[in-house]
């Protein structure tokens, strides 16, 4: 994926069991100065379990994928994305994009890159605000809603939401956040 607006840093956050070699690389481009004093750790931990938990799921394990791309953007580096992908003149909160095609994926070893996943700080920070959660909270909702998609988990249709939204549910119920669906 390329752009004109330069990536201003680069982290590489390994994804490791203790005392193994690094599985996954997660790589973190911050695009936004917005992002400045976010604890890319959390960014980092939340991606890797999001991983671990959800490559279960499709039969795959950490070691048979290299790495994962994390963008962190801004409103206008998203919206220029999702109005050229996806015909939609408007920021989102999160985009994926997946390095395989959904039928070559289930059958592939070894996985270079899953694909990037670009979050828009302001539109994280106003949907929190409104929806009353911490920042931190619904930026890992979004992580895990992003990984699932690099997964080629998607919401097309209510069987396949079903599934996605259940998994979501799950993996942040094991990081200790609450199901972001239910209405209260």
């Amino acid at each position: 994926m390329s752009s004109d607006i330069p990536l201003s840093k680069k982290l590489l956050v390994p994804m490791t069991k203790p005392q193994t070699k690094p599985n996954v690389e997660i790589c973190i481009s911050i695009q936004s100065h917005l992002w400045d004093d976010v604890n890319l750790g959390i960014i980092g931990d939340c991606v890797e379990h999001s991983l671990q938990t959800a490559l279960k799921e499709v039969n795959k394990t950490p070691e048979s994928v290299e790495e994962i791309s994390i963008v962190l953007a801004n409103d206008e580096f998203i919206q220029e994305l999702n109005h050229t992908y996806r015909g939609k003149d408007a920021p989102t909160n999160v985009l994926s994009f997946p390095q395989t095609e959904p039928e070559e994926f289930e059958y592939l070893e070894f996985i270079d890159s899953l694909g990037d996943i670009i979050l828009s700080y302001e539109t994280i920070m106003k949907e929190s605000t409104e929806q009353n959660k911490t920042f931190e909270k619904h930026l890992k909702h979004l992580l895990v809603h992003g990984v699932l998609h690099v997964l080629h988990f998607d919401h097309e249709n209510e069987e396949d939401a079903q599934k996605m939204e259940s998994l979501e549910i799950q993996i942040l119920k094991q990081m200790g956040i609450k199901n972001p669906y239910e209405i209260i």
